[in-house]
C-alpha cells in the first residue's frame, strides 16, 4: 500500500506542527500509512511538489492563501482546503486525520472515474 502526503500549512509551520504530531499519533494507533508534514505557507507550493502530496490542508488563519495554492498546484489534481476551524482549535488529530482521508479517497475515486 502507497503511503499517504498529508501536508498542513500554516503562516510558519509552528501551530499546525502541533497538530501533525497528534495526527501522526493517531495514525500510528490506527495503523494507517501516511507521512504528515507540517510546513510555513512560504514553502507549501514546493514542499508539496517535492513530496508529491496527496493533500493540502490549510490552517484557518491563512485561509486567503486557498486561491493562491489551487492556482500554483492546479496540476497536480490533488484536495487543497481548509481544515475546519473547530477541529483545528481543538487540535483533533483524530478528526483532522479522518478528514483528509476522506477527501483523498474522494479524490482518488474522482481520477478512477474519469480514467475509465
Amino acid at each position: 500500500m502507497n503511503r499517504k502526503v498529508i501536508i498542513l500549512v500554516c503562516s510558519g509551520g509552528m501551530s499546525t506542527s502541533l497538530l501533525a504530531m497528534k495526527m501522526i499519533q493517531v495514525a500510528e494507533e490506527k495503523k494507517v500509512h501516511v507521512d504528515i508534514f507540517a510546513v510555513p505557507m512560504s514553502d507549501a507550493v514546493e514542499f508539496a511538489n517535492e513530496k508529491n502530496g496527496d493533500i493540502l490542508l490549510v490552517a484557518p488563519q491563512i485561509r486567503y492563501m486557498l486561491t493562491v495554492f489551487k492556482k500554483k498546484l492546479s496540476t497536480k489534481a490533488i484536495p487543497i482546503t481548509v481544515i475546519p476551524m473547530r477541529d483545528y482549535g481543538l487540535m483533533d488529530g483524530k478528526k483532522v486525520l479522518d478528514f483528509a482521508e476522506e477527501l483523498i479517497r474522494s479524490n482518488n475515486e474522482l481520477k478512477n472515474r474519469t480514467l475509465k
